[in-house]
């Protein structure tokens, strides 16, 4: 049995090398293996003895690891037999599809040799029919291909002799590009045969060449040329071997000179972009502006690319003017824009410079005019958003100005009211107009516009920042507040109306609320962002500073409207005070002429802040009513100066100043200088205060009689029914108008005031003088 095992042994193992062999992935990996893990206790080794390992297992091993290695090689061999049987019935598998697929090719060619046969004798039969109609044919077929060689040789030759009358011909239809083409194709055989056969058609052909040549050259020099047509003459001179090198510097003067026609001058851009609706035909689109253009700039591209190949050492000097004809576009578009101009003019014309851009562009792109334009487009671009801006504030002021105001007109009509109105709407509706002008810039499509939209978004932010700042300035110089270098429309600041001022104040307040808010929604609903380069001269939009700066400025023009009128009522109380003399005043008879032109100097005030200022909640101040800080004292009570009017003049001249002191003891506090509002009263009542302050100063500094005082005593008295129905603050007025008759009493020299049926006399015998002169006057 062992005889018979060690057969079996070494087949098992010689079917294993084979299939080991067969399936290793690499050989050399194999061998490494078997050589690495040589050795006595590998049984997978090839030097693997059985004997030294069983040695070496029993020696080493008691009986039951002997039993577990037995049980664990048993399931081996067990493993191995399965995986030999599988790949014995796969190989059996493909055995058995190979012997399949080699049966069916068989039963395929079976018969393919006979087929073989047949074709080989049809393809033998064609061939030899072939070479007899070849040898049929072969005469015929060279006799014909002599023929027409014999016929191209005698339509050279016939060209050759028509060679003249051809250039003829062209010479009348000016069709010198055929003729150059048609000299230039006869060439090689008039230099072959010119001497011998055809030596007349020679002579005849150069000479009408050197016509050609003459007409060439005229035409090259020709001012009334096109650009593109004396290109080509040069291309066909230098095509007939004509040498145009020593022409270089001529023609390129010339194209220079062309320049100046090729510009977009400001007084004929506009008729660039006019579109004639009504006509739409061919013919008129030909003869439209911005097509004549086209084809110009067109010719002037054709003939730059036609001397850079005629002259390739002029490419600097081609560079150069195509620089010059863009920077003369954009040169031309900043003078076009200092005038007005809309944002689709505006975008009309850039797009005719761009174009004209791309067409140079692509005949000379190393002059890198594309990078040059887009340089010059920003700094156009940043002057047509400060340019858009100015004639808007353009507009408010002629808007303002515009008006021929007078004092009976702004008195008697409503014309501050249309002032302020217009200014209004020129206001808002002039920066409704620049932002629809200004999304046409954003929407526009040119990719350097793309390019620049956050620039153009910052540059607007900060136009409108500069445009409120400036307008406000200008709201200053109008009024007279500030001066500035020339005068405004002629007038100097001491002949502006007050009326003016009072509606810039208003217009102020109307930015403030309205305009400057406006302007933010807008800013941040279509042009937020902004490039940072945009603000690098100062901050961008920021609304908050423009309506302090503008509430600020209301509040100047309404203090400086205040003071103008005073002002005027203060030079009327100078002339009254400083003419007479007061020492030696008459007695009163009526109350005097100034009072009438003062109560006149506040109706028209009233009138004015009734056309531009709201109506506040109007309330009468009583005296009992009047409290404050800021307060001045009463010298005299109500009650104390009635009871001085009944003593005796000798009484009174002796306890006048006692009585004076003694009321400053019991006087009551009454609020004078208040924060003046942007209503008709408090504009008016803040006018009559500060005039009948300047009235109590004129008299303070005058020295009266009894008359003198008497007559003060009469004014003062008149005044204060009218003062009183004006004003909303009537203890401040009492209060003031007592002053002024303390002041007269202080600097009166005898104290003897009129007795009060007197007092009340002369002033129902004014109000009747002053009621019959108003019925005559509406009466005429």
């Amino acid at each position: 049995m062992a005889t018979e095992a060690a057969p079996m042994d070494e087949k098992a193992k010689r079917m294993r090398d084979l299939l080991s062999s067969f399936y290793a992935p690499d050989p050399s990996i194999s061998t490494s293996n078997s050589s690495i893990n040589a050795s006595f206790d590998n049984i997978n080794s090839t030097s693997f003895d059985a004997d030294q390992y069983m040695d070496l297992m029993i020696k080493k091993s008691n009986l039951e690891v002997l039993l577990q290695r037995h049980v664990q090689m048993a399931a081996e061999i067990k493993n191995l037999d399965t995986d030999l049987q599988m790949l014995v019935y796969e190989n059996y598998n493909k055995f058995i599809s190979a012997t399949d697929t080699i049966k069916r090719m068989k039963s395929n060619i079976f018969g393919m040799e006979g087929n073989m046969d047949q074709l080989l004798q049809k393809i033998m039969s064609v061939q030899s029919r072939s070479d007899g109609v070849n040898t049929s044919l072969f005469e015929k077929r060279e006799h014909i291909e002599k023929l027409h060689r014999t016929r191209n040789l005698l339509r050279k030759v016939q060209f050759i002799y028509d060679l003249p009358a051809r250039l003829q011909k062209c010479i009348k239809s000016e069709a010198y590009g055929d003729a150059v083409r048609f000299y230039t194709g006869a060439m090689p055989i008039l230099k072959v045969y010119g001497d011998t056969s055809f030596q007349d058609c020679r002579r005849a052909s150069e000479e009408t060449i050197e016509i050609i040549i003459k007409n060439l050259q005229t035409k090259l020099f020709s001012d009334s040329e096109s650009i593109q047509a004396r290109a080509e003459a040069a291309v066909l001179l230098k095509q007939l071997d004509v040498p145009v090198d020593s022409l270089k510097a001529k023609l390129l003067e010339k194209l220079e000179q062309s320049l100046d026609g090729l510009q977009i001058k400001p007084e004929e851009a506009s008729k660039l972009v006019e579109h004639d609706d009504s006509s739409n035909d061919t013919e008129s689109n030909d003869q439209h502006p911005a097509k004549i253009h086209e084809d110009a700039v067109r010719g002037f591209s054709e003939a730059m690319r036609a001397y850079r190949e005629i002259f390739p050492d002029s490419e600097e000097r081609l560079f150069k003017l195509a620089r010059a004809l863009t920077a003369m576009h954009f040169e031309n578009m900043e003078l076009y824009i200092r005038k007005r101009v809309s944002a689709a003019d505006f975008l009309g014309i850039f797009r005719i410079i761009w174009e004209d851009v791309v067409l140079m562009d692509e005949v000379l792109p190393e002059a890198a005019l594309s990078d040059l334009s887009a340089e010059a487009a920003q700094v156009t671009l940043k002057q047509f958003v400060a340019r858009t801006f100015s004639h808007l504030q353009q507009d408010i002021s002629d808007t303002l100005l515009k008006f021929d105001i007078n004092q009976k007109e702004a008195v008697e009509g409503e014309v501050l009211k249309v002032i302020l109105e217009a200014s209004q709407k020129a206001v808002l509706q002039g920066t409704t107009n620049i932002f629809q002008d200004f999304r046409q810039l954003l929407d526009e499509n040119a990719g350097i516009f793309i390019k620049m939209r956050d620039l153009i978004s910052g540059w607007i932010q900060k136009g409108f920042q500069d445009f409120f700042r400036s307008l406000e300035a200008q709201f200053l110089v109008l009024s007279g507040k500030t001066s500035s270098s020339n005068d405004i429309e002629g007038k100097s600041s001491d002949k502006i109306h007050a009326g003016l001022i009072l509606v810039l104040a208003q217009l102020s307040v109307f930015i403030e609320q309205k305009v400057i808010p406006r302007v933010t929604e807008e800013i941040a609903a279509s042009f937020s962002g902004g490039n940072s380069q945009a603000f690098d001269n100062g901050p961008a939009f920021i609304p908050g500073e423009l309506c302090r700066v503008f509430h600020a400025a209301s509040e100047k023009l309404l203090q400086h409207y205040i003071d103008t009128r005073t002002q005027k009522v203060s030079v009327l109380l100078r002339k009254r005070f400083k003419t007479p003399n007061w020492v030696k005043h008459k007695e009163p008879r009526e109350v005097h002429m100034y009072v009438d032109m003062f109560l006149h100097e506040l109706e028209e005030v009233g009138k004015e802040v009734k056309q531009v200022l709201p109506q506040g909640t109007f309330r009468k101040h009583k005296r009992t009513d009047s409290n404050g800080s800021n307060t001045t004292t009463s010298s005299r009570s109500n009650t104390l100066h009635s009871d001085k009017m009944t003593r005796s003049n000798s009484q009174r001249a002796r306890s006048q100043l006692f009585e004076t002191h003694l009321a400053k003891l019991f006087k009551q506090k009454v609020e004078i200088f208040t924060k003046v509002e942007f209503t008709q009263e408090s504009v008016v009542t803040t006018t009559v205060k500060l005039c009948l302050k300047s009235l109590q100063e004129y008299v303070r500094l005058q020295t009266f009689n009894r008359s003198g005082f008497q007559q003060i005593q009469l004014d003062i008295q008149f005044l204060k029914a009218p003062l009183k129905e004006t004003v909303e603050d009537e203890a401040a007025i009492d209060f003031l108008l007592d002053e002024v008759i303390v002041a007269a009493s202080e600097r009166c020299l005898d104290v003897i005031p009129l007795e009060p049926p007197i007092l009340d006399k002369l002033i129902q015998a004014k109000l009747a003088k002053s009621k019959e002169h108003n019925n005559n006057t509406v009466s005429s």
